[in-house]
C-alpha cells in the first residue's frame, strides 16, 4: 500500500498560511514542498515585434493563467501601448478573470471567464460578438489544442508568444525523495525528464493539472495517478483530497 507523506508542488509557494494545501497538510499529515521546475523568462519589446503582431489590432485577449496577464501588460508597457477601455478579456477561470484587477477597473461586461477551467465555456459569450478580434498569449512552448478547437469553431486567434519558459536544474546532490509530484505544464514535465532522465514511476504518485500536462507524461511513459480538472473536481487540491480520503479508506479496510 502506497504511502503519502512528502508531495512536491512545482508552484510557487502560497502567499498566506490560508490555502488549500495547508488544510491537507492538517487532515492527512502531509508535507507540501513548493518547488518551481521551470522559470519564466519574458521576450523583450524587440523580440515581440518580430512576431509583427500589434496588440491594438485586437478587440479581446483570451489569457490562459496569470503569468499571461503580467507579460500581456508588460508588453504593452514596454511598447508604450494604451490598452482601450474596449478590450476584453476572456480567461481560463474565474481567479484568473479576478487577477485582471491587477491592471483594470474589473467590468463583467468585458471580462468573461470558464467556470470549469475550459475555454470551450467561453464559446458561447463568443459567437454572441462575431466582430470580435482574438490574441491569446502563450509560452513559446505551448500546445495548439485550443487554438485548433477555436478554429473548429470559426473562431480565428492568433497567438502571441509573450515569453519562453526554461527548465530550472536540480542540484545534483540533493535528492528527489518525494511520495507524490504535482505538475502543471509540459514544460514541467519536460522539465523533470531532463533532471532526472531514468526516472521510473515505481510507486511515486504522479498528479497532473490540465490535459495538456497529462499528454506531455504520457509522451515520456508517465501515467498520472491524478487528475484535473474533471467533472466535479476542478482543482488539483480538491483532487488530491480525494485520492488521500480514498488512500485511508483502503488502508482501513
Amino acid at each position: 500500500m502506497k504511502t503519502i507523506r512528502n508531495i512536491l508542488v512545482s508552484q510557487p509557494q502560497p502567499a498566506t498560511g490560508h490555502n488549500p494545501y495547508a488544510e491537507l497538510e492538517r487532515l492527512f499529515d502531509v508535507h507540501f514542498v513548493f518547488r518551481q521546475l521551470i522559470r519564466i523568462e519574458g521576450l523583450t519589446a524587440k523580440e515581440f515585434r518580430q512576431q509583427h503582431i500589434n496588440p491594438l489590432d485586437y478587440t479581446a485577449v483570451i489569457l490562459n493563467s496569470r503569468m499571461a496577464i503580467n507579460q500581456y501588460f508588460r508588453i504593452c508597457a514596454e511598447m508604450r501601448i494604451a490598452i482601450p477601455e474596449s478590450m476584453h478579456y476572456y480567461c481560463i477561470s474565474e481567479s484568473v478573470a479576478n487577477y485582471l484587477q491587477k491592471y483594470i477597473q474589473y467590468r463583467k461586461r468585458k471580462v468573461f471567464f470558464a467556470e470549469h477551467n475550459n475555454f470551450e465555456e467561453l464559446l458561447g459569450a463568443m459567437n454572441r460578438r462575431p466582430d470580435e478580434k482574438y490574441i491569446m498569449v502563450m509560452s513559446d512552448v505551448h500546445n495548439d489544442d485550443v487554438l485548433n478547437m477555436f478554429a473548429s469553431h470559426n473562431i480565428q486567434v492568433k497567438p502571441a508568444v509573450m515569453y519562453r519558459t526554461m527548465p530550472v536544474e536540480w542540484p545534483k546532490e540533493e535528492p528527489f525523495d518525494y511520495d507524490m509530484v504535482v505538475l502543471f505544464t509540459p514544460s514541467g514535465v519536460t522539465s523533470l525528464r531532463r533532471n532526472f532522465p531514468d526516472l521510473k514511476q515505481g510507486d511515486k504518485v504522479i498528479a497532473a493539472f490540465g490535459q495538456t500536462t497529462i499528454v506531455a507524461l504520457n509522451d515520456i511513459g508517465l501515467q498520472p495517478d491524478i487528475q484535473a480538472p474533471v467533472p466535479g473536481v476542478p482543482g488539483i487540491a480538491m483532487a488530491i483530497k480525494l485520492y488521500l480520503e480514498q488512500l485511508e479508506k483502503t488502508a482501513g479496510e
